[in-house]
C-alpha cells in the first residue's frame, strides 16, 4: 500500500494555465462534429484520479475528501404559485352541497322531460287517429296531470323556474286543446260566435 502511495505522488504532471477560450473553442468545435484528441494532460489527470480512488478509499488518511462548508441559501420573499387554491372548509361543503343538489335537480328534470314527452306522443298518436272517439282523451288527461305534478313539484322544490314551468304546462295544454280542436270536441268561443 505504500508503494502505490509513493508511485501516486509521484506521477508526473505538468501544469498548464487554464483559459476559458480554449474551452469554449473545443466545446464549439465539438458541436460542429469535428473529432478532438484528448491532451496527455488530461488523461494523465484522469488516470491519476481513477488510481488514486482504487488505492486509497474515500475516507482513508489524508485522500479523505474535502468537506465543503454549507452556505445558508440567502433569505429571499418566496413567490409561491398554486395551481389550484387550497379550499376552505365552507367552500369543500359548498361544493359537496352544489354536487347533491345537481344530481338531484337533473333526476328531476329528466322526469318533467320524459312525462312530456309522452303526453305528447300520445296527443300525436291521437291526432293522426281518423276515427278518435272523445273517450280516448282521458288516458291522455291522466299524462298530462301526472306531468303538472312533476312540473309542480320541481317548481317547490326550486328546480324550475315558476315562469319555465308554467311555460311547459301551457304547452302541453296547448297541444291538447289543438287535438280537440282538429277532432271536433272542442269548438272555441271565438269561433262560435
Amino acid at each position: 500500500m505504500a508503494a502505490a502511495a509513493a508511485s501516486c505522488l509521484t506521477l508526473p504532471c505538468k501544469s498548464k494555465p487554464f483559459s476559458p477560450s480554449s474551452s469554449l473553442s473545443n466545446t464549439s468545435s465539438r458541436r460542429a462534429g469535428f473529432a478532438l484528441r484528448r491532451s496527455p494532460e488530461a488523461t494523465s489527470l484522469a488516470f491519476a484520479s481513477s488510481l488514486s480512488l482504487t488505492a486509497f478509499p474515500t475516507g482513508v488518511g489524508f485522500l479523505r475528501p474535502v468537506e465543503k462548508p454549507r452556505v445558508p441559501p440567502l433569505r429571499r420573499p418566496a413567490v409561491v404559485c398554486e395551481a389550484a387554491p387550497k379550499k376552505y372548509d365552507s367552500a369543500s361543503k359548498r361544493a359537496r352541497q352544489a354536487e347533491r343538489r345537481r344530481i338531484y335537480n337533473k333526476a328531476r328534470k329528466s322526469e318533467i322531460k320524459t312525462r312530456m314527452k309522452k303526453v305528447l306522443e300520445a296527443l300525436d298518436v291521437l291526432r293522426k287517429k281518423s276515427d278518435a272517439q272523445a273517450e280516448e282523451i282521458l288516458p291522455i288527461e291522466k299524462l298530462i296531470a301526472d306531468a303538472y305534478s312533476a312540473i309542480d313539484k320541481a317548481i317547490q322544490v326550486g328546480t324550475l323556474h315558476g315562469n319555465t314551468g308554467a311555460r311547459r304546462k301551457s304547452r302541453l295544454a296547448r297541444r291538447k286543446k289543438a287535438v280537440e280542436i282538429h277532432h271536433g270536441w272542442y269548438i272555441p268561443a271565438a269561433a262560435a260566435a
